[in-house]
C-alpha cells in the first residue's frame, strides 16, 4: 500500500505543478487582455473628446460667422451703395476667403483606399499639395469643401481622422479627397502633375485631374485676433 502511494506521489505532484502553471498563465493572460482593453478604451475616450471639442468649436465659429455676416449686412445698409466701396469690400472678402468664388481651375481627386497604397495620405502631404497649388498661383483653394484660408490648420485627430478648419474630412462615407483650385488651368495642371501627382501615383494612390469651372465655398469659421492689432492703433 505504501509503495502504491509512493508510486502515485510523483505523477500527482507533476499534475499539480502543471495545473498551477496553467492557472497562473491563464490569470496573467487575462490581466494582459484587461490591460489592453483598458488602454483601447482610454484611447477611444480621448478621440471622442477631441472630436467633440472640435465640433463644439466649429459650431461656435459658425455662430460667430453668422453674427459677423449680419453686422456686415447692416454696415452695408448704413454705408449705402457706393460702387467703389462695395467693389473694394468684395475684393477684401475674396482675399479673406469669406466670399464664395467661381472661376476656371482644376479639380483633383485622390483615393488612398487602394490595396496597393504604400502610404495613406497624411496631413503633411495635404499641406504640401496646397502649397504647390499656391506656388502655381491658385487664387482660391478648397479640400473636401473646406476653404483654405490664412488661418487654416490641417491636423490629425486620433489615428486616422484629418481635420481641416477643425472639421473632419475623413473618408468614412467612401469619398476620396478632392482638391479644387481656381487659377490659370495650364499652370495649375503643370505644377501639380510634375511636383505631386507622380509621387502620389508611385505610392499606389489613384489620382485624377480635370480642368473645370470651379465653385469654391466661403470660409465658415471666423477670424479671431488676440494679440494682433491694426497698425493705426499701435501708432496711437
Amino acid at each position: 500500500m505504501k509503495r502504491w502511494k509512493r508510486n502515485l506521489a510523483l505523477p500527482v505532484t507533476m499534475v499539480a505543478i502543471a495545473l498551477g502553471f496553467l492557472i497562473s498563465l491563464q490569470v496573467q493572460t487575462q490581466k494582459n487582455v484587461s490591460a489592453a482593453e483598458q488602454i483601447s478604451a482610454q484611447r477611444m475616450i480621448q478621440m471622442k473628446a477631441v472630436l467633440s471639442n472640435s465640433q463644439e468649436q466649429n459650431a461656435q465659429l459658425q455662430k460667430t460667422h453668422r453674427e459677423l455676416s449680419e453686422r456686415l449686412d447692416l454696415a452695408r445698409q448704413q454705408v449705402g451703395t457706393d460702387p467703389q466701396l462695395l467693389v473694394h469690400l468684395k475684393q477684401l472678402q475674396m482675399h479673406a476667403g469669406t466670399q464664395a468664388v467661381e472661376g476656371p481651375g482644376i479639380q483633383i481627386s485622390i483615393d488612398d483606399r487602394n490595396k496597393k497604397v504604400l502610404f495613406p495620405l497624411r496631413t503633411d502631404d495635404i499641406s504640401r499639395m496646397i502649397n504647390t497649388l499656391k506656388l502655381a498661383g491658385a487664387e482660391a483653394i478648397s479640400i473636401n469643401d473646406q476653404r483654405v484660408v490664412a488661418s487654416t490648420a490641417i491636423v490629425l485627430s486620433g489615428s486616422s481622422t484629418i481635420l481641416v478648419n477643425q472639421v473632419p474630412i475623413n473618408r468614412s462615407e467612401g469619398i476620396p479627397y478632392e482638391l479644387t483650385a481656381i487659377g490659370d488651368q495650364e499652370t495649375l495642371l503643370d505644377y501639380f502633375s510634375k511636383l505631386e501627382a507622380v509621387t502620389l501615383k508611385q505610392n499606389g494612390l489613384t489620382v485624377s485631374i480635370a480642368r473645370k469651372t470651379i465653385c469654391i465655398p466661403s470660409f465658415k469659421g471666423a477670424y479671431s485676433f488676440q494679440q494682433a492689432k491694426p497698425w493705426d492703433a499701435l501708432i496711437e
